[in-house]
């Protein structure tokens, strides 16, 4: 088997270690080889992982390349995702998660109105996992932090945008009609 090119093999180790999708300027940048060469080595680690029916697979998403788990992997990687490995959302998580993915952008305040009890411990939890994270203020005096959930959320959930949630908005009240009086 003959060895691959010295610039396959700093591509494949920084797609080891990046955390998000990366464009193929920022490789070459990092790698110091002109950009064409390496979308052209990556396209073709993409295709030889593909060809050869990998675990993994390198996909571009958005601009950015990044390894992802074969999708035809889904069930199993789930089980061991789920099976202790990484610790579950609590439920109060989840439908935390639910309304800020729903309603964002929107203040604590307006979230636990909709849940009917405080949330600022799910909250930081949901933001200490990067699911969701502070986007603004309020106009208001005091100005309260707004929240909205993360890339890391879409990625989690493997969709690409919001629009891809289930149509269960029209169950939540509408922020601006939350009393959190």
């Amino acid at each position: 088997m003959e060895p691959v090119s010295l610039l396959r093999s700093r591509l494949e180790s920084l797609l080891l270690v990046a955390d998000e999708p990366t464009s193929a300027e920022d490789f070459a940048r990092l790698v110091d080889a002109p950009v064409a060469e390496v979308s052209a080595t990556l396209t073709e680690i993409a295709t030889e992982f593909s060809d050869r029916g990998m675990g993994f697979e390198l996909r571009e998403h958005q601009g950015g390349w990044r390894l992802y788990t074969r999708r035809q992997n889904s069930e199993t990687v789930e089980a061991k995702v789920l099976d202790g490995a990484q610790s579950r959302l609590s439920r109060a998580a989840l439908e935390t998660l639910a309304v800020i993915a729903y309603r964002q952008p929107v203040t604590r305040s307006q979230v636990a109105a909709v849940r009917g009890v405080n949330c600022d411990g799910v909250m930081r939890t949901l933001t200490l996992r990067g699911l969701i994270a502070e986007v603004g203020v309020t106009g208001e005096i005091g100005g309260a932090h707004l929240y909205a959930t993360t890339e890391l959320f879409l990625e989690q959930l493997g969709i690409d945008s919001l629009d891809a949630l289930p149509d269960l908005a029209p169950l939540l009240p509408e922020v601006d009609q939350i009393d959190i009086g």
